[in-house]
């Protein structure tokens, strides 16, 4: 690896200095760019730059309208490629990922090679690159393995897309990347394709979800396709002003300027009039609604005399007097209880509120430790079945030779070792109520076949039984698999996957909820309540909560909470309180040298991070001594609460002169 990166230097090196090189113009531009304008060494091999979490919440409230629409776009983009080892990137317009779908199982990879949320891929930054070149020169294109300026990307290669908005500027890109590929470029022009669709379509969604109550014209070449998958789409205002429109008919209007250079006089093309680019006006528009045939629907541009099928799509009536606004139905109890104020979440429990009572199976989706059976559990509880048993089923924890007779239960003497009485089976057992089956995508082949059965039929029979049970069972499914790739790599049954998903709820990971201060103010009042000792956060301690990525979602902060009550000295937790992971993943409160040595494991009686016991009870002596035993003034001199100084005092055996010490004990 180290030779390929020495020749790879060295091809920049000569394609900086203009001997040339055998890449694409566009990647040979990026090259120079990357030296001359952001004055980037190609010796030097870069670490990724992640951003903070408030930095990336920051980035996605920014869009947090245009994400909400791109998502079912990336997902869509990702089903086609689940199982091939891509990994899906949306990032804004500064280059920051605002989304990212990938295996989790290989998350520790994917985040030391830049694949992650949070990643910055600006080309000043990141060097040539899918995003920041496609940033960089508006186009799609795909920088393969050693296309790359950085020598450390050199095993990866990116396939990348610009979404616009409806005013033509850049909104967003969306990227398809693998940590590993086949060496010709061509092996990614597919990926190229699929990535500019999507595109294409996540474009056009966002332009009909902004102006829904104006008129919309949809264009195509061909009147078979003008109602099926028109290429061209932009919206229309009453007076009949262009108001916004897709990347493909900015194109197709900006050719037609050229017709007539007179008109290419640097105004935006969003509110020129409609008849500008188009024999069309909006009076004309009602004539072209889908009730007449699409070869009856012809118009032509207005400049080069191109022939096209149109299809309008009327805005709303107007009401003149409008009623206010009905407010949103409120959410059951048991499903409001999972988040306060989180977009993401909110969603999901709406959603959950109209299939709860409904008779479909559920499949739950997320990361290990999202909440999914918290989830389930408010289903069951806000669902008519609420009074029945809700029954939890862990399919990755039965052993294959025994999950058949837990979930269908068995006949007395039905094998050798079977109870004396028989077993009714976990199935048995919801009847009336919800089967839980979480990590359903570690089910073994052999048993899908006969949950498929129960789903279908609604009845089960046990081992040694020749007669099936009728059940009453609502199945609620949760999985941290990518399902979809699953039955692609022939690990999961296709109809099963069929059958459980009627409908899909979709959990958002902890990193990217913005309600994480609720969840801690919540588990801290429960463990308050069971220890009867309130508890609340330092500053610090909030900080580098706030800071943590948290790949262990709600189970891990639950965890990690429970062990900062448990060896927090008081009420207040403070920084050193917190799990070593969490400390290390943030930065120590600052302060300089005394705080090192004030901050690490030594206050429980270990090695400091700065040095010895004796060297973490001298520093804090001689802060004391230097503030005249000013608590407050020492804990403001670290940035630390007064009630850390007070528990480090206690630890380090050191008591104030003004009750009687001499410093120490």
């Amino acid at each position: 690896m180290k030779r390929e990166q020495a020749a790879h230097i060295d091809e920049l090196v000569r394609a900086a200095s203009g001997q040339g090189s055998r890449r694409d113009a566009i990647i040979e531009a990026s090259w120079r760019r990357c030296v001359t304008e952001h004055n980037l060494d190609p010796v030097v091999l870069r670490d990724p730059c992640i951003v903070t979490n408030a930095r990336l919440r920051e980035h996605q409230e920014a869009m947090d309208e245009f994400l909400h629409t791109a998502r079912f776009g990336v997902e869509t983009l990702y089903r086609e490629v689940a199982g091939l080892g891509y990994v899906l990137l949306l990032t804004d317009a500064k280059g920051i990922t605002v989304d990212f779908i990938g295996d989790p199982t290989f998350d520790s990879n994917l985040m030391r090679a830049g694949l992650y949320l949070g990643a910055d891929w600006n080309e000043p930054n990141a060097g040539t690159c899918a995003v920041g070149t496609c940033i960089a020169t508006g186009e799609a294109l795909v920088v393969h393995q050693s296309d790359h300026f950085d020598a450390t990307h050199i095993p990866l290669t990116c396939t990348a897309a610009p979404v616009f908005d409806p005013s033509g500027a850049l909104a967003a890109v969306l990227d398809i990347s693998a940590l590993h590929s086949p060496q010709p470029k061509e092996s990614q022009y597919l990926a190229l394709q699929f990535v500019k669709s999507v595109a294409h379509k996540i474009e056009t969604a966002h332009l009909l979800n902004r102006f829904r109550r104006e008129w919309i014209v949809k264009l195509a070449p061909s009147p078979e396709f003008a109602d099926v998958d028109p290429a061209y789409v932009l919206a229309v205002d009453g007076s009949g002003r262009i108001l916004g429109f897709n990347n493909r008919t900015r194109q197709l209007m900006l050719r037609e300027l050229e017709c007539r250079p007179a008109l290419a006089d640097g105004r935006p093309l969003a509110g020129r009039p409609l008849s500008e680019f188009f024999d069309l006006q909006v009076d004309d528009l009602p004539r072209l609604m889908p009730s007449r045939p699409a070869s009856q629907r012809m118009v032509r541009l207005a400049l080069s005399g191109t022939p096209l099928f149109a299809q309008a799509q009327q805005p709303p009536a107007r009401i003149a007097s409008p009623s206010p606004l009905a407010p949103a139905p409120a959410l059951p109890k048991p499903l409001e209880a999972l988040t306060c104020g989180d977009g993401a979440m909110l969603e999901v429990a709406a959603r959950a509120a109209k299939l709860v009572n409904t008779q479909m199976s559920l499949l739950i989706c997320g990361e290990t430790g999202t909440g999914k059976e918290h989830l389930a559990k408010a289903i069951h509880a806000a669902s008519g079945r609420a009074g029945k048993p809700f029954v939890p089923v862990n399919c990755a924890a039965l052993p294959e030779t025994l999950i058949e007779g837990e979930l269908f239960g068995y006949e007395p003497g039905a094998f050798t070792g079977a109870a004396a009485k028989g077993k009714r089976g976990l199935v048995m057992e919801a009847d009336g109520g919800t089967l839980f089956l979480d990590e359903i995508g570690d089910m073994p082949l052999t048993l899908q076949t006969r949950l498929l059965r129960v789903l279908a039929e609604r009845e089960v029979t046990p081992i040694g039984r020749t007669r099936p049970v009728p059940v009453n069972i609502r199945v609620i499914a949760a999985t941290h698999r990518d399902l979809i790739a699953e039955v692609k790599a022939g690990r999961f049954r296709e109809d099963l996957y069929f059958r459980l998903s009627g409908g899909v709820l979709t959990l958002p990971a902890l990193r990217q909820r913005a309600d994480l201060d609720w969840l801690v103010a919540r588990f801290l009042a429960e463990r308050g309540g069971v220890l009867r000792a309130p508890f609340e956060l330092s500053g610090e301690a909030r900080a580098a909560l706030a800071a943590y990525a948290w790949p262990g979602n709600i189970r891990e902060l639950a965890n990690a909470l429970d062990y900062a009550c448990a060896v927090a000295g008081d009420a207040v937790i403070a920084w050193d309180d917190l799990p070593d992971r969490i400390r290390h993943a943030a930065p120590a409160p600052a302060g300089g040298a005394p705080v090192a040595a004030l901050s690490g494991p030594t206050a429980r009686g270990g090695m400091g991070s700065g040095g010895t016991g004796a060297d973490e009870r001298s520093a804090l002596l001689a802060l004391l001594t230097a503030h005249h035993w000013n608590v407050s003034a020492v804990a403001r001199a670290l940035a630390v609460d007064r009630t850390t100084i007070h528990r480090r005092m206690r630890r380090l055996g050191i008591t104030s002169p003004r009750h009687g010490g001499e410093g120490l004990n």
